[in-house]
């Protein structure tokens, strides 16, 4: 064994005791691992920052994107909740959201998937009264498997396609993995419909002491169009598009005197509405019954167009100090004074009488503003106001665009027509998403993972020279030995379930990065065609179903679910055995071993 063979070695079990310690963020290990690795000079010093020109980065960036502008268009989340009103029973919606979160991750960054259906599984359960925990773990583990049908769905995916360039001079094309992931996903799909029933009912979610006051009485106000679909309709069918989250406590007409509507009442034409809703259940609701919400257009009309300044909504509390007390948003001139704008308002459960540009503010209560971004912590603080944590809110912007779908569509077709290569496509789409408006640049950049970004560049130089200084060769000939003595299929096998079994402790990328080179070095000992173990390592390494700590998208459930870290195993465990035999026949399948 060479000194760069023991360094090499010693370099990876150091990054493996940090990703498991968890003392240091995954982004700072990779950092120090390629530190110490050029240092060493196991990572030549003219190749330590390869990995931040390699596609795969371009790719991962370019996708994330896509995913949020898909995410931010709302056209996913309207069509979901559409499609779960008429499914009551529980196998019934978990089928339809494990299905659409499934194939969604096939084409777009698995964990801006799960982010998109994430609330409206939450709903759904509140409205069946059933506990989040049986919606959210089958959600996220649909969102993994589903990573496997696309080059693009997951990380491992692109990074093992890294590997096979490095082997035999190809890549993986985008639809290379479709054969196996997509058979897998539907078996996966049907056994997580009737599989939730392994986990625990008794399982809420889980807050501490930074829990956010009640924010599910926000009131705000919108106007009726002339165009809106629900001209002529009954406050009763207004109210079914909201499900039970938006309830209509008001319509101001006539000179602006408010009524209290009856259910049989119809709307008229400029109706101003005044409705009760949570804020992540009133952007879909406006938005499919075409309404618009007072103020949001003429913000946006009179603030000054700054091209690098975008609008947007945050939450806050009105201080003891705050110079709002007492007064309304109309003496205080906000649109003219402060570019922003009231759209809702909570105050402890109690109704307002008052419409909001006539409501008297009291402390306590909590506001939903709009304005620009540039502007608004300058606003919030001069207004005596105190944000909230943050959360994805789209308030008062415009939904439905399908612009960003057609631009996926369309990177897609000329990947596969071989017209231009994978990280140019998904390239120039990010940049007509921002091009066109569907995205501000301070959004994109926002919607880049960086600490990914540079655990994978980090990552890639490293894991390149496990290979280069015959490391992963020495590695993988203790494999061989004990593959020798097995059928081709369960040596297959046994490359994939030590990849996902290595998984939970390393980064599914990085865990990727380090059984590439070694299943590659197999395959040539075996002397067998090298796909089959290269797809079992993207498959092992998508594939962690077993703890919350393998990937992001089961860490982001735990809270919400309420889910304990042995929870995992209940279903995670016969998941992963169907994925190990049923995963090991679809790879030989596809891609024999001679």
């Amino acid at each position: 064994m060479t000194l760069h063979q023991i360094e090499a070695f010693a370099i990876i079990g150091g990054m493996l005791v940090l990703f498991a310690s968890d003392r240091l963020r995954y982004d700072l290990v990779s950092a120090l691992a390629l530190t110490v690795a050029t240092l060493a000079g196991v990572v030549p010093a003219n190749r330590a920052f390869l990995g931040f020109a390699n596609p795969v980065i371009i790719i991962i960036a370019s996708v994330l994107v896509l995913s949020r502008a898909i995410a931010v268009s709302g056209l996913v989340d309207i069509a979901m909740r559409r499609a779960l009103r008429h499914l009551r029973r529980l196998s019934l919606q978990l089928g339809a959201l494990i299905a659409a979160v499934t194939f969604l991750s096939a084409f777009m960054k698995n964990v801006g998937a799960l982010g998109i259906f994430m609330p409206i599984a939450i709903q759904a359960a509140q409205r069946g009264e059933r506990p989040p925990s049986l919606y959210l773990m089958p959600l996220a583990f649909g969102s993994l498997i589903g990573g496997t049908i696309t080059l693009i769905g997951t990380s491992p995916n692109l990074l093992i396609s890294t590997v096979r360039q490095e082997t035999i001079g190809h890549p993986y094309h985008l639809f290379d993995f479709a054969p196996v992931g997509l058979p897998l996903s539907i078996v996966a799909i049907a056994f997580l419909a009737v599989g939730w029933r392994l986990l625990p009912r008794d399982r809420r979610a889980q807050t501490g002491s930074d829990r956010r006051p009640p924010i599910d009485d926000y009131q705000s106000e919108a106007r009726l169009p002339p165009a809106s679909p629900m001209v002529g309709h009954t406050v009763e069918e207004l109210e079914a598009l909201g499900e039970g989250d938006v309830t209509v406590i008001g319509i101001i007409r006539e000179h602006d005197r408010r009524y209290i509507p009856a259910g049989h009442w119809r709307l008229f034409a400029d109706d101003v509405l005044v409705m009760q809703a949570d804020p992540a259940a009133l952007q879909p609701f406006v938005a499919e019954a075409g309404l618009e919400l007072l103020g949001a257009a003429e913000i946006a009309a009179t603030a000054p167009q700054d091209k690098d300044d975008d609008l947007q909504t945050v939450e806050a509390v009105v201080g003891a100090e705050s110079a709002l007390i007492g007064r309304t948003p109309s003496q205080l001139h906000l649109r003219q004074s402060y570019e922003v704008n009231v759209l809702a308002l909570s105050r402890g459960g109690q109704r307002i009488s008052a419409p909001l540009r006539r409501n008297r503010f009291r402390m306590g209560d909590i506001v939903l503003l709009q304005g620009r971004r540039s502007r608004l912590p300058e606003t919030l603080a001069s207004l005596g106001c105190l944000p909230l944590a943050g959360r994805s809110l789209t308030i008062g912007r415009e939904v439905g665009s399908v612009m960003p779908l057609l631009f996926l569509l369309g990177a897609m077709v000329l990947i596969a027509t071989g017209v231009l290569h994978a990280e140019v496509a998904f390239f120039a789409a990010a940049v007509l998403v921002v091009l066109t408006g569907r995205l501000s640049p301070v959004e994109a950049y926002e919607a880049v993972e960086w600490p990914i970004i540079v655990m994978l560049a980090c990552l890639i130089p490293v894991g390149e020279a496990l290979r280069d200084t015959g490391a992963a060769r020495l590695i993988a000939d203790g494999l061989t030995i004990l593959a020798a003595h097995l059928p081709g299929g369960l040596a297959v096998a046994l490359v994939l379930v030590v990849s996902m079994l290595v998984t939970p402790f390393l980064h599914h990328a990085a865990a990727v990065l380090v059984m590439g080179p070694i299943a590659a070095s197999v395959a040539h000992n075996l002397h067998d065609a090298p796909d089959a173990f290269l797809m079992a390592v993207a498959v092992g390494a998508s594939c962690d179903f077993l703890t919350p700590i393998g990937h992001q998208n089961n860490a982001l459930v735990m809270g919400p679910g309420g889910y304990r870290f042995g929870d995992y195993w209940r279903l995670g465990l016969p998941l992963s055995c169907i994925v190990a035999v049923f995963g090991t026949w679809l790879i030989l399948q596809a891609w024999p071993l001679h």
